[in-house]
């Protein structure tokens, strides 16, 4: 167990709060890709609360960590993490997406601050991140790379090319998550393109795969431990099994939320099943938390 139960606690209270502004800035937009950015919002909050070292009023810092959102439509769910980090303007939220904002419906790194590369074409992200873990390499700097993908642009074979090159290259100071909520555009991964089996394929290209419950602070946490003590010379990939739309009842694990608009009572219906979920995830660090 990585997590103090404070800690778990303080993390859980920290994503009840970004899931929430999430939902805002969706009604604010009037639509957005909510499904999969509740669905990694969790990998969102232990990255940059707790393992990112970054220094926002530096944005620029040579030697700060990178961060790349290769699943780039959950733009919709980074912008309140960068606004809470304080990068941001909190009222750029309120003009996600709408003509003439900065925050575009995938963030473009030369418009919004901290974003470290403008992505959206899927399968774009992991070679990028293969790429700026070498150049710490080269520059012979400590940094650490991050990248989340979504689960259905692992159809894409530059996500492939990239994995040979990580494997290849022994790049360890990279550690990659797949964000597992089965669902994408069209529908269940495994009705679109079968996936399966899935760790084995990623470790068939040369990765150390660590299997979690993406919704789990702790076990993400473990996680993430795990890939930074890792000696073995392969890259470590994070299987972060979660749920399209996670905590908001009447969405979840509906491939139809990919990219959807909330009214006045899904909104409200919204914000009462998040504090739903919030306290179950609270009685769950308490229950288990040391």
């Amino acid at each position: 167990m990585a997590l103090s139960k404070q800690e778990w606690i303080e993390l859980e209270n920290k994503a009840h709060e970004l899931r929430n502004l999430c939902l805002d800035t969706t009604h604010w937009a009037g639509s957005g890709h909510i499904g999969g950015g509740l669905s990694c919002m969790d990998m969102l909050t232990i990255l940059y609360y707790k393992y990112l070292s970054l220094d926002p009023s530096n944005p620029d810092w040579a030697d700060r960590d990178r961060f790349i959102l290769s699943k780039g439509h959950a733009g919709i769910a980074w912008a309140p993490v960068l606004v809470s980090k304080g990068y941001n303007d909190p009222e750029q939220l309120k003009t996600f997406n709408l003509t003439n904002s900065k925050m575009g419906i995938h963030l473009d790194a030369n418009k919004v601050v901290g974003v470290d590369a403008s992505t959206g074409s899927l399968g774009h992200g992991l070679p990028i991140a293969v790429g700026t873990a070498l150049a710490a390499r080269v520059q012979k700097k400590d940094y650490w790379t991050y990248c989340i993908m979504g689960d259905g642009e692992c159809d894409e074979g530059e996500i492939w090319e990239a994995a040979m090159s990580a494997a290849h290259f022994g790049v360890t100071n990279l550690i990659s998550f797949v964000d597992r909520n089965e669902c994408m555009i069209d529908g269940p991964t495994e009705d679109v393109m079968k996936l399966e089996p899935f760790a084995d394929k990623w470790a068939a290209f040369g990765f150390l795969v660590k299997e979690v419950d993406g919704q789990n602070l702790d076990q993400l946490d473990d996680a993430i431990a795990f890939a930074k003590a890792n000696t073995t010379g392969k890259p470590v990939v994070i299987i972060s099994h979660t749920k399209k739309g996670a905590g908001i009842a009447h969405i979840e694990g509906d491939y139809k939320w990919h990219y959807g608009a909330m009214d006045e009572d899904s909104y409200q219906k919204g914000k009462a099943s998040l504090a739903e979920y919030h306290q179950a995830r609270l009685a769950r660090a308490e229950k288990e938390g040391e």
